[in-house]
């Protein structure tokens, strides 16, 4: 009698386990997770994702696939994992223009990338850089502001677009410098780095690694970088924050990591404490500074202040220089 008694106990223990079990989940991750970047293969996010994604499947002993969805100027993959389950197997690796400058500039996008995202780490960036055709006789921008002071209306700077970053730069330029350089907008950087090559633009302002090595063929003169600190890639070109009346001067094309919201915070967590040991190990470093990024491997608090800002900063320069997407 007691041995029934124990059995069917121990039976009610086991079936109330199994049956609690599945409502727990099972242990993160249990199968491959895919990173998506929302541009073609080849570019600067590209190179970062498939760097990150391969030591990250390492750390998290799965398979890490890097799925390219471009369109839109990144929309397209990042309203992919916005609207993709919260369940930590679609990451986004985005850049400024999906998240902060083409929502600032008035592009449509069909997910709000403040209350759709949840932002995990900077994982890193790079600085644009002005260039300049050999042609221009100037050396450094402060030589350019001058030139450009004493010759309204004859210079004029091509960008990968109308909304890009690189306008966001280029505008904040005229108005802080007090120049009136025109805006021509391509449809890329590539298109842009080729006509200031050739000599067809005099100014391109573009992103840094496709740049470095014709500035070392003495192709293109790299007039100043706009990040905060000097590039550890061109470490003798000065920054636009350190000309003359150029303080606080900043734009850069950054790389994070992103979840779709409602991701459970014990996914979040792991995959910020993964991301920030790999941006510190010195083979990761070593490979993402030769393209031009500095890593940083932020908390999920500190990229969720940077956001802040950049949203503040892009916003108002969109109304005051009237910067509108598609235009």
């Amino acid at each position: 009698m007691q041995t029934n008694l124990v059995l069917k106990f121990t039976t009610s223990l086991l079936t109330s386990f199994l049956l609690i079990t599945p409502a727990l989940g099972a242990p993160w991750p249990e199968r491959p997770i895919k990173i998506i970047v929302p541009y073609p293969p080849g570019g600067g996010v590209d190179g970062v994702a498939r760097t990150y994604a391969q030591r990250l499947g390492e750390i998290l002993n799965t398979t890490v696939l890097v799925e390219n969805k471009a369109g839109a100027s990144g929309a397209i993959g990042a309203d992919l994992v916005a609207k993709s389950a919260p369940d930590g197997y679609t990451l986004l690796i985005a850049s400024p223009a999906e998240v902060v400058v083409g929502p600032s500039a008035g592009q449509k996008v069909p997910y709000d990338s403040k209350v759709d995202l949840i932002p995990i780490s900077l994982i890193g960036e790079t600085p644009l850089v002005i260039a300049a055709h050999p042609s221009v006789p100037a050396k450094n921008l402060n030589e350019f502001i001058v030139l450009a002071k004493a010759n309204p209306g004859k210079y004029s700077y091509g960008t990968p677009g109308n909304g890009s970053s690189m306008q966001f730069a280029g505008e904040s330029l005229n108005a802080i410098a007090g120049i009136d350089i025109l805006h021509i907008p391509y449809k890329g950087a590539a298109p842009a780095t080729a006509d200031v090559l050739g000599g067809q633009i005099p100014i391109a302002i573009v992103g840094m690694p496709p740049t470095i090595a014709h500035a070392k063929n003495g192709k293109i003169t790299i007039l100043a970088v706009t990040s905060e600190k000097r590039s550890a890639a061109m470490p003798d070109v000065l920054t636009v924050a350190e000309q003359p009346g150029m303080k606080g001067y900043r734009f850069t094309n950054w790389m994070g990591l992103f979840v779709p919201a409602k991701t459970p915070n014990e996914i979040t967590n792991k995959l910020a404490s993964a991301t920030a040991k790999i941006v510190k190990e010195p083979a990761i470093r070593d490979k993402l500074l030769s393209q031009g990024v500095e890593p940083i491997g932020s908390s999920p608090k500190e990229f969720s202040e940077f956001l802040k800002q950049e949203y503040t900063t892009y916003s108002k320069i969109a109304t005051d220089r009237n910067i509108k997407m598609n235009e």
